[in-house]
């Protein structure tokens, strides 16, 4: 798993484990009839909006990894067959330039020539 996915992963387990607990307290204070009951609901319903939204949070960054990185982790995958036949392309087009240049330094124009100031 890359580390922005990761990153984002851990970060929503612990906001989704706090909720919980939050949750828990606000229903046993419920139970109780505690002052505390009201509060802590208010902030469960909120804490649980922040929670879904790590998750998505997860979701999206591990969505955008995969577009720009591409998926390479079985060696049958199509984006490194593309980069391998891109690095061909390169080296062919490379060599094709020194055949083209003639195996000479480019900006040299007569060997006898020594200097030209």
């Amino acid at each position: 798993m890359p580390d922005a996915v990761r990153t984002a992963a851990v970060r929503a387990v612990l906001i989704m484990s706090l909720t919980i607990i939050q949750a828990m307290v606000a229903f046993l204070s419920t139970l109780t009839g505690s002052w505390l009951a009201f509060p802590m609901v208010l902030s469960s319903v909120a804490s649980t909006v922040v929670a879904t939204w790590a998750v998505l949070d997860v979701w999206v960054t591990r969505q955008v990894w995969n577009q720009r990185h591409g998926v390479v982790s079985e060696p049958s995958s199509t984006a490194r067959q593309m980069r391998r036949e891109r690095r061909w392309a390169q080296r062919a087009a490379r060599a094709a330039e020194r055949d083209e240049a003639g195996g000479r330094i480019r900006g040299r124009r007569n060997a006898g020539d020594l200097s030209r100031a």
